[in-house]
């Protein structure tokens, strides 16, 4: 394998301790979840069947896979950076119990503030639908026992928990638990309209697992990393899809698009791909300048929160299951403009403060002029 140029070493936003290509890749998720939101919210009933719709919902069905993916590598940073500060396993353990509630809340919150602007014409079941937030943060919170081992190990274990989640996805859809109450059976038995933890959950395991190796890793082999990830994936890939066309099964009621372990599989096998071209792309082709995908991804959770509001609540119900493909094209052109200016203003513009950190400023200069001297 020919190994890839050094090149400056872009791995890390300037002035930041986060990696480029982490948030390059939830942004390239960001603008896939964007079309594909508006598309489903807007585009008319009797176009639905036809190829600009199902290839929009086709490749957005990767999205959330990539959110979990890269929860559970955040997962992983922070038990590696705590260990290495020499916290014990049951500090490691109790900060992510920590990190799991404050997903919950956030959870609580985005579920809480969609049915109250929808001033009630949304019913108050909806407030306990398993969203991905939920699924984040269930995962981590089952994830969180992980610190007693050592990074190394992480990776191991984090794939083979993975696995499992996986293969028991189908059996857990097969026994239904129609016994537990819906609101607690929705977090755990597979279902297209929600987040449970099987299958979902396996996304945020295999993410601990390949943030374990980027924790190893000197971040001057990232390249073979990478190489090695990309090829991991296409093997995912294919050997996936071989075992997914065989005329047997192991599970007597597998649905492949609802709880497969091979359509997961594959998933992940894009997901090593999305990455390795993320840090191909941050590495050599634009190490340095700025980049409206990866602006994106440093706040993709304003982002989904506002545009969520933005196409399911109330706000444009008169184009709700009205447009063509085409208007919806340009539809979601305008909603993707728009959550790129709304990040900016989050973060800041080259060196500029953002709206909240202004909004800082001014409070603390009014707070100073009136102190008496």
């Amino acid at each position: 394998m020919l190994p890839l140029e050094p090149g400056p070493p872009p791995v890390r936003k300037k002035n930041s301790s986060r990696l480029a290509f982490l948030d390059w890749t939830r942004g390239s998720a960001a603008l896939v979840m964007l079309q594909g939101h508006v598309t489903h919210a807007f585009m008319r009933d009797d176009l639905r069947q036809q190829a600009p719709y199902v290839l929009s919902q086709f490749i957005g069905g990767l999205t959330p896979a990539v959110f979990l993916f890269l929860t559970g590598i955040t997962l992983a940073f922070m038990m590696d950076s705590r260990q290495k500060a020499g916290v014990g396993a049951r500090g490691v353990i109790r900060h992510a119990f920590k990190r799991a509630g404050y997903l919950f809340l956030l959870a609580v919150a985005f579920r809480l503030q969609m049915w109250l602007f929808a001033f009630g014409f949304s019913p108050w079941q909806t407030m306990f639908k398993v969203d991905i937030l939920n699924c984040m943060a269930v995962s981590v919170a089952l994830l969180a026992p992980m610190a007693i081992f050592e990074t190394r190990d992480r990776i191991r274990f984090g794939f083979i928990a993975g696995l499992l989640i996986a293969c028991a996805a189908p059996v857990i859809s097969l026994i239904g638990f129609s016994g537990v109450h819906p609101f607690l059976r929705a977090y755990f038995v597979p279902d297209a309209n929600a987040f449970p933890i099987f299958p979902w959950g396996a996304f945020v395991a295999f993410g601990l697992s390949a943030g374990s190796v980027l924790r190893i890793a000197r971040e001057g082999d990232y390249a073979k990393v990478m190489q090695w990830a990309a090829m991991f994936g296409i093997v995912l890939i294919v050997g996936a899809r071989y075992f997914a066309n065989l005329p047997y099964s192991l599970y007597p009621n597998e649905d492949f698009w609802l709880h497969s372990p091979a359509l997961i599989l594959i998933k992940l096998g894009c997901l090593y791909l999305l990455t390795s071209f993320a840090f191909l792309w941050t590495h050599h082709v634009n190490p340095d300048g700025w980049s409206f995908v990866r602006q994106l991804g440093t706040t993709s959770l304003l982002v989904y929160w506002v545009h969520t509001e933005l196409v399911y609540g109330g706000w444009l119900f008169f184009w709700k299951n009205g447009l063509t493909a085409g208007q919806c094209f340009f539809l979601a052109l305008a909603v993707i403009l728009a959550m790129i200016g709304l990040s900016v203003a989050r973060t800041g513009w080259k060196g500029r403060p953002g709206v909240p950190e202004r909004i800082r400023e001014r409070w603390r200069e009014a707070s100073t002029a009136s102190v008496p001297l």
